[in-house]
């Protein structure tokens, strides 16, 4: 009787290591990435990981604040890939911290604009106006360009992409340019006569590109926005299965009518985009 009962104990042990070895190979097959976004993209990578599941791809979405940079999380390995930032500040974050991040493919362009609670045409800002701008380097630069688009100032002839006091060449209408952070813009409004505000945040804060009193141009290409990868993961399969998801037709429809035109999905070629950042640049 011992005997029977050692044997059925046994076999049930065996029963066990067995089980837990086939969850534990059906857990490690199993396709997921873990994604950094800001939430200002969230409907957007809630979408695609539901298409995922129906590929099998299984997308773990890790949202961040504006006090944590996502492209550090991915550096360190938090996450495997993120997708919240255009080319230019990829680039101004590796030459800060010496990483090598790079982008494996073009997601959408959200234009940037200039916004203003008090004043409805462009030609109605006085001189003096004061004008807050994100204080991050590319996209104060990227705010620069866009007030020079706007005949309001001129950057310096040697202008490299990044923006600072120091890079303005001509003020005629004496601006007064105050750098804030970027997640602040649209509450600063009050305070000030205009604000530059990066799309994401002024869709957050309800305003669209027919609120601005001026806006980027659609071809802007250094601001085209990607989804980013350690150098090492740059030919990742599960990464590239990802890319093709979301540059889908399907994925793009959902862009255009939930946004109402505010993002505009840009799938063009890493090698045209490298190339535009490479005339950017002037290399």
């Amino acid at each position: 009787m011992k005997k029977s009962l050692g044997w059925i104990m046994v076999f049930l042990l065996c029963i066990g290591i067995l089980s837990g070895c086939q969850e534990k190979t059906s857990s490690t097959s199993e396709q997921t990435i873990k994604v950094g976004i800001r939430t200002s993209e969230l409907r957007t990578w809630e979408f695609i990981k539901s298409k995922a599941k129906e590929e099998g791809l299984n997308i773990d979405i890790v949202t961040f604040t504006a006090a944590v940079d996502p492209n550090q999380a991915l550096s360190e390995g938090d996450i495997d890939v993120n997708a919240f930032q255009h080319v230019a500040y990829l680039n101004t974050f590796n030459e800060k911290n010496h990483t090598d991040i790079v982008p494996i493919g073009t997601t959408i362009i959200a234009p940037l604009g200039l916004y203003s609670n008090k004043y409805k045409d462009l030609k109605q800002l006085p001189n003096g106006a004061k004008i807050a701008v994100p204080n991050d380097q590319s996209n104060w630069g990227r705010a620069l360009v866009l007030l020079q688009e706007a005949n309001l100032l001129t950057v310096v002839d040697d202008f490299d992409g990044n923006g600072g006091e120091d890079k303005i060449k001509k003020n005629a209408k004496n601006l007064e340019i105050i750098p804030v952070d970027s997640a602040t813009t649209p509450r600063v409004m009050e305070d000030v006569d205009a604000s530059i505000i990066n799309n994401g945040v002024a869709v957050e804060a309800g305003l669209g590109l027919k609120d601005a009193l001026v806006h980027e141009s659609k071809t802007a290409k250094p601001y085209i926005n990607v989804i980013a990868a350690r150098k090492e993961d740059q030919n990742n399969e599960t990464y590239k299965k990802l890319v093709h998801l979301y540059q889908s037709d399907e994925v793009a429809n959902y862009i255009e009518k939930t946004f109402n035109g505010n993002y505009l999905p840009t799938f063009i070629p890493l090698k045209e985009l490298k190339i535009s950042m490479k005339e950017e640049d002037g290399l």
